[in-house]
């Protein structure tokens, strides 16, 4: 019996990564919150003994984890607000989403501290290296991570190959005086920008062949300069499969703005697959300094951020090439710790999906699993970008290999199917 169930576990996750949609959240706080004591609770005030198995006990197929070269370099203020994932955390955390039987999302920043569109700096260990360097170093970090992670038990699925580099990346040191930034109407630091990329996803072909290469940026708010970039890309030539997006609304405008950028990078790139590798709406409190007030559509509460989380999820299923969908900081709860000896941040994060007074999951948490519930039919995405998974036998190990021509006899299983030889 138990062996039966073990079977069934396995085919059941083959399926799950198989099925071109993901539905999760950024969680790279999480063991943090966990080890610290934070208090997690179910929407009716049950107790919560795992938080990973309740995001599965929700219908989440996929968590999203983020890695800087060493976060030992960030500056205080940067740690107080979540910077500490190194290799090693990262190893620990990825198993643990890959035990539970969930798709790996791995974050590259090639950074030590955060990585996003008004920073992008070089990590302290690599500022000395010259261009050619440069590029030998983020393929050689890159591989040797990914062999890292694989050894551990925690394979990536999907790898970002930065985050948000609407404007490059490793731009040089934070207080420099040339820093090698892009811009749509500029070819300066575009061949170099668009060959540290091709080095990237070079070593994520060589040590995960099955894992997809996301490229990730945030200009939603300007559809025009995302199009352009992803131009870019492809007059450049970069390897990548998805095209990864950061929405927040208070940021980025309403949902029908995102709309219509879906429907023009749909019909620009369509070859590519679309996540939203990002999103987020308070439930508490909202900042005064948002670039766009929402609360008369979505009030600032649970309700509202449910109310928001639906109207998304209804845009994103209408839009056949979007894939992905990822709450970022979904695990932030402050319920339990001691303000003065415990906090995991310096400051509350009061739109993720945990009340940080009580503790409880949002209402909003209940729901993401709807994304999964597509209405243009089941589609596979190793099929959708011609790359063929790997061939797993029936009892769910891997065979290592993409043909079934030089295995024995027997019964595999490749995409979701199963195959006889």
């Amino acid at each position: 019996m138990k062996r039966y169930i073990t079977l069934i576990l396995c085919v059941i996750t083959l399926c799950c990564y198989a099925d071109d949609k993901f539905v999760g959240g950024d969680i790279s706080l999480l063991p943090s919150y966990v080890s610290h004591g934070a208090d997690y609770y179910d929407p009716n005030g049950n107790a919560i003994s795992s938080p990973l198995a309740y995001f599965g006990e929700q219908g989440m197929n996929a968590m999203r984890v983020r890695l800087f070269v060493n976060p030992a370099n960030a500056s205080a203020t940067h740690k107080g607000e979540g910077v500490c994932q190194d290799l090693e955390y990262v190893k620990a955390l990825g198993k643990q989403i890959k035990d539970a039987g969930m798709a790996l999302m791995l974050d590259f920043h090639y950074s030590d501290t955060w990585a996003d569109p008004a920073k992008q700096w070089t990590p302290k260990e690599w500022l000395s290296l010259s261009d050619d360097d440069l590029y030998e170093k983020i393929y050689s970090y890159t591989k040797e991570v990914l062999e890292e992670m694989k050894a551990a038990g925690a394979t990536p699925d999907f790898i970002q190959t930065g985050n948000e580099i609407s404007y490059g990346m490793l731009w040089g040191a934070e207080n420099g005086s040339s820093l090698k930034k892009c811009y749509v109407n500029n070819e300066s630091n575009w061949p170099r920008f668009t060959t540290l990329l091709k080095k990237a996803a070079s070593a994520c072909r060589e040590v995960c062949p099955q894992a997809r290469i996301i490229i990730h940026t945030e200009r939603v708010a300007q559809g025009n300069v995302l199009k352009q970039f992803y131009n870019k890309m492809k007059s450049y030539d970069v390897d990548y499969d998805i095209i990864g997006l950061s929405y927040y609304p208070y940021y980025h405008g309403t949902l029908q703005t995102l709309n219509s950028v879906l429907t023009d990078m749909e019909n620009s790139f369509p070859d590519k697959k679309i996540m939203i590798v990002e999103t987020g709406y308070f439930h508490h409190w909202q900042p005064s300094n948002v670039s766009y007030d929402l609360s008369g559509t979505y009030p600032i509460s649970p309700e509202g951020q449910k109310a928001f989380t639906e109207a998304l999820i209804n845009i994103l299923n209408d839009h056949a090439h979007v894939c992905g969908l990822f709450w970022w900081f979904m695990e932030a709860n402050e319920k339990g710790l001691d303000w003065n000896t415990q906090r995991v941040t310096d400051n509350w994060y009061n739109a993720g999906l945990f009340d940080n007074e009580t503790g409880k999951a949002m209402p909003a948490i209940t729901i993401l699993k709807n994304f999964l519930k597509e209405g243009a039919g089941i589609h596979h995405l190793s099929a959708d970008i011609s790359r063929p998974s790997t061939l797993y036998t029936i009892d769910g190990r891997s065979t290592g290999q993409q043909s079934i021509n030089n295995l024995p006899a027997g019964i595999y299983i490749q995409n979701g199917k199963k195959i006889m030889k």
